[in-house]
């Protein structure tokens, strides 16, 4: 009975109330694609650290099988990682992903892009590193798609193998014994995934937020609906029961909407380049469990959120019918944000990436708390130092409504907070690649730097390179003379490798290129978490002012009634989200340069300070640029400004 009687007045409500529906949908299904692309980039890159865990190999205590060594090779700048196997007894161990069988001494298998390179470059600028090529490894080996891997098959005597090697771990890993090719994440991955953790927190809190706010759009219809229910008999259960039902009835059609978006658009995603390159179509598709856990989760918390609003229907439906202003909002949650900003220090103190992610979830949860009655408190202040109508009429909305208010602003709010947070943490500007003729640089064992030196020398002539070689301390050093490019480069690579057994000859731009590639990773992330940001936001102020004026179309049409210019209503309307928007925005920044204080190494770079002022001009713009779509439906609600019967 509650089904039907909810779905008849779901669609009994007239154009204005389907158009309010609808706002609600999108909410909803805006929310659901860009949760589960932030929980999607979580399963991503731990499907990247599994599939690279196999070259980080874990010491065997007995039993050993292998040994294995990795190591950086490079070709027309771009990074190749290189791993040498070698098996220990007759019998050969289980080969690595992607082979079909170990390594035999000598040979070497490479991944598709790098085979293709192979095919395309001259033998002396790269081939002839790695002759006896017998195969192609497959994806299953690949940490993402055009990665440049070679696996090179060694003798357990070779001096590949036995000869000590750097202990920079950029540059080599030491041989070791194993028991197995399973290895384990390397840090390098883990690193990578302790960041995803913090950016899915900054992205899925304001999701979850606009979600709940998503089961409060057009409330005001709603309840004056139920409340008048509530006065011809009905029960607080089917009052309750009726308004779970609608708000998930909505929100599943929202929640079923959103996920076909996502799955639409993960091709798309996919072409995000982190860590060198972009996401095979698998990574960025979680389990299907995940799918199911959405589709469940996702109206269920619209479901709570909406009767979480039912307390004044519930006990005072007449007082909603009357239109009755609220009681204020308590201080107590002004309490609770500054205990979590005294605590937020001490609890990421030295701690793992699971508190950190807690304790930014908390405090993004608490600015959530307290934002109505910051609002409220605006609107008191507002409306006693008006000099005009719009300013008075906006202040008085504020104190009537604080919480409908907030759900406009509160979007580009928590924007700031993420804005503040991470543009304090961006990278500087990467250094810019060393001038002069390139170099190559060599690491000689002690004591056999003279005797490298000479060998060099000799390689680069025999490759008709011209360059000059000197040693410097454990280092033999060759500068390329003539007009030297990436081809002469890339020779020079060639002619010096093997020079030094298991050390490859590098340029200072190599030696940190990792670092570099780390911060442009960075870069990329914050990109991508304010773009969620504020795709949420500006949804969120958009969806939340047309709900808005559908909320309040019998107020704006007694006002029209009254001789209340309508350019008046749109002053006041305006007003209504800039002030508090202004207040709250800019104190959600502070609050996010806090937290990201302790985090800071060094003071602010440029980019962090660009990346904080272009987000307030975003933000800014993009609440009135939502807040002007809504001007129409204002015309339209006031064109015929005679009370409603509903």
């Amino acid at each position: 009975m509650n089904l039907a009687l909810t779905w008849r007045l779901l669609k009994g409500g007239g154009r204005r109330g389907m158009l309010g529906t609808w706002l609600t949908l999108g909410a909803v299904a805006v929310s659901t694609a860009l949760l589960l692309f932030a929980i999607a980039a979580n399963f991503a890159f731990q499907a990247r650290a599994d599939r690279g865990a196999w070259r980080n190999p874990v010491p065997a205590s007995s039993g050993a099988v292998a040994i294995e060594a990795s190591r950086y090779d490079f070709v027309r700048g771009r990074a190749i990682s290189v791993v040498d196997l070698a098996a220990l007894g007759k019998q050969a161990p289980a080969p690595p992903p992607g082979l079909p069988r170990f390594p035999r001494p000598g040979e070497t298998w490479l991944s598709p892009a790098l085979a293709e390179l192979a095919r395309q470059l001259p033998a002396d600028q790269f081939a002839a590193r790695y002759p006896h090529q017998a195969g192609v490894l497959g994806d299953e080996a690949l940490i993402h798609p055009g990665e440049l891997v070679a696996v090179v098959g060694r003798a357990p005597d070779d001096p590949a193998m036995t000869a000590a090697r750097s202990e920079d771990w950029i540059v080599s890993q030491a041989p070791v014994r194993v028991a197995s090719l399973a290895g384990a994440p390397s840090q390098d991955a883990t690193n990578y995934q302790a960041l995803a953790v913090v950016a899915g927190v900054l992205m899925v809190v304001p999701l979850l937020v606009f979600g709940g706010a998503a089961a409060r759009l057009t409330v005001a219809r709603r309840d004056q609906r139920l409340a008048a229910l509530r006065l011809v008999g009905a029960t607080p259960g089917q009052v309750v029961g009726m308004t779970v039902a609608e708000a998930v009835m909505v929100a599943l059609a929202g929640a079923l909407t959103g996920t076909v978006a996502y799955v639409l658009a993960a091709p798309l995603l996919a072409r995000i380049e982190m860590q060198g390159g972009p996401w095979f179509a698998g990574d960025v598709f979680p389990p299907p469990w995940v799918f199911a856990a959405v589709l469940v989760a996702v109206p269920l918390l619209v479901g709570l959120s909406a009767v979480a609003g039912l307390r004044r229907v519930v006990v005072s439906p007449l007082g909603v019918a009357k239109r009755e202003t609220p009681p204020a909002l308590r201080a107590v949650r002004v309490v609770a944000l500054l205990a979590a900003l005294v605590m937020f220090p001490l609890l990421t103190r030295g701690a793992g990436v699971a508190i950190i992610g807690t304790a930014l979830a908390l405090v993004f949860l608490c600015v959530n708390l307290v934002g109505p009655w910051v609002v409220g408190l605006i609107g008191r202040i507002t409306a006693g130092t008006a000099r005009g109508p719009a300013r008075l009429l906006a202040g008085r909305r504020l104190v009537d409504d604080p919480r409908s208010a907030w759900r406009t602003v509160s979007g580009v709010a928590l924007t700031g907070f993420v804005a503040g947070f991470i543009g304090l943490l961006s990278p500087a500007v990467l250094d810019q690649p060393p001038a002069g003729p390139p170099q190559l640089r060599v690491l000689a064992p002690a004591g056999q730097v003279e005797q490298v030196a000479r060998q060099a020398r000799e390689r680069l002539r025999e490759s008709g390179l011209t360059a000059t070689v000197k040693p410097d301390k454990s280092l033999v050093v060759a500068t390329l003379g003539g007009a030297a490019d990436d081809a002469a480069l890339d020779r020079a690579r060639t002619a010096l490798a093997g020079l030094v057994p298991g050390r490859t000859p590098t340029t200072p731009s190599d030696d940190k290129r990792f670092g570099d590639q780390l911060l442009a990773d960075v870069r990329v992330g914050t990109v991508v978490v304010l773009a969620v940001s504020f795709l949420v936001a500006i949804a969120s102020s958009g969806i939340t002012a047309m709900s808005s004026v559908l909320d309040r179309r019998q107020t704006y049409g007694l006002l029209r009634l009254a001789g209340t210019p309508l350019e008046l209503l749109d002053r006041a309307r305006r007003a209504e989200t800039l002030i508090p928007l202004t207040v709250m925005g800019g104190g959600a920044i502070l609050v996010g340069v806090f937290c990201a204080m302790p985090f800071m190494i060094g003071g602010m770079s440029t980019a962090g300070a660009v990346t904080l002022a272009g987000c307030v001009v975003v933000g800014f713009a993009g609440v009135i640029g939502a807040g002007a779509l809504s001007r129409p439906l204002l015309r339209a609600v006031t064109a015929d400004p005679a009370p409603r019967p509903d």
